[in-house]
């Protein structure tokens, strides 16, 4: 199968390139970008494929089945609304789009073409997650009644004044970067139970003066003063759905020691706390004690999991758990965060 790349940068090159180059029905055939020098080192890092700097090229040719879109956020709806339109089956980064109305064209695009549309909500591709929710869905969690998110950093505000942090490009901060993930981990595992209500707050407080903003590193850096910052770099909220309350607490930057990335379940028979990316304990009562085990399992590389589902479900029509009719929920909940936090009340749905 022929794919390709559209967008040569991080998220391309740790997890999409390197997933796709291992899958044996795979060839990419074009890396393009619009930094030239970036698509041609792809090229001659993984020895195959053609660098361009139009993505237009692929439209035309209809030996590409697939496209990976690993582009800013503010091109995702309308990149892969083209590609749809041409024929072409699409994997989208998360977030789906800057906003639920582009989600929302994205999604009616893919109803129209047919193709398949699926976001890079990678986590449903998780072996941790998918233990979790077999768990919850055999019942040994009992009632889930209240989940708890933690997403939270010491200060690890990333590209400070770049991409991330100019909201007509990311769409949002922390929330639509970090917290588009926790969110969705805790919908899948709960069934992708429906929102009544919505309330959040969003912060702009510690990168807000970029120069006298302190911090070990900067992964997405190195950072441009004559840039913009204005996204949240913290968020709290609580949402209530027809399953589980959900509250949580996010932040690429906190004045706190360590970093909290965690999810709590908690049932009234046993709860169990994910470590985003990670293994996860359960905790429960057992003739009368207390006790706490951690399963040992093989985590397999969620992206390789994620990108030979996405070419399968092609060849086999199979719908996955991360196509654009699940993960659109995830869109109107997190537009509904921010709607809560600008207008300071609460969004009923």
């Amino acid at each position: 199968m022929k794919i390709a790349i559209i967008g040569c940068g991080t998220i391309a090159n740790a997890a999409h390139i390197p997933a796709y180059i291992k899958n044996e029905t795979a060839e990419i055939k074009y890396f393009c970008d619009i930094l030239p020098e970036r698509a041609q080192a792809a090229v001659e890092k993984y020895g195959c494929g053609k660098a361009i700097t139009d993505y237009h090229e692929i439209l035309s040719d209809n030996e590409v089945e697939a496209v990976s879109v690993c582009t800013p956020n503010n091109v995702h709806a309308s990149i892969t609304i083209e590609c749809l339109n041409a024929g072409k089956n699409v994997l989208c980064e998360k977030p789906a789009a800057r906003i639920y109305e582009e989600a929302i064209k994205m999604q009616e695009a893919q109803h129209k073409t047919g193709k398949v549309l699926n976001i890079g909500v990678v986590n449903r591709f998780n072996d941790s997650v998918k233990r979790i929710k077999k768990y919850i869905d055999d019942g040994k969690l009992g009632n889930v009644f209240h989940v708890y998110v933690s997403f939270r950093s010491r200060r690890s505000i990333p590209g400070l004044g770049g991409n991330f942090t100019t909201k007509a490009i990311a769409g949002g901060g922390v929330l639509i970067d970090w917290g588009v993930h926790f969110l969705d981990i805790v919908m899948y595992c709960c069934g992708d139970p429906k929102t009544k209500t919505v309330t959040g707050e969003a912060f702009c407080k510690l990168g807000k003066n970029m120069t006298e903003y302190t911090y070990k590193n900067m992964w997405a850096g190195p950072p441009n003063y004559d840039g913009i910052y204005d996204v949240e770099d913290s968020v709290t909220g609580m949402i209530r759905t027809a399953g589980p309350t959900i509250t949580f607490n996010g932040a690429w930057a906190q004045n706190i020691s360590e970093d909290e990335m965690y999810i709590d379940f908690m049932g009234d028979k046993a709860g169990i706390r994910l470590q985003y990316g990670k293994e996860f304990e359960v905790c429960t009562v057992e003739n009368g004690a207390l006790v706490s085990y951690k399963p040992e399992f093989n985590i397999k590389n969620h992206f390789e999991t994620e990108i030979n589902s996405f070419i399968e479900c092609i060849q086999s029509g199979e719908k996955l758990p991360s196509h654009i009719d699940t993960v659109i929920v995830t869109a109107k909940m997190m537009q509904a965060i921010y709607d809560s936090a600008e207008l300071h009340k609460e969004i009923v749905f």
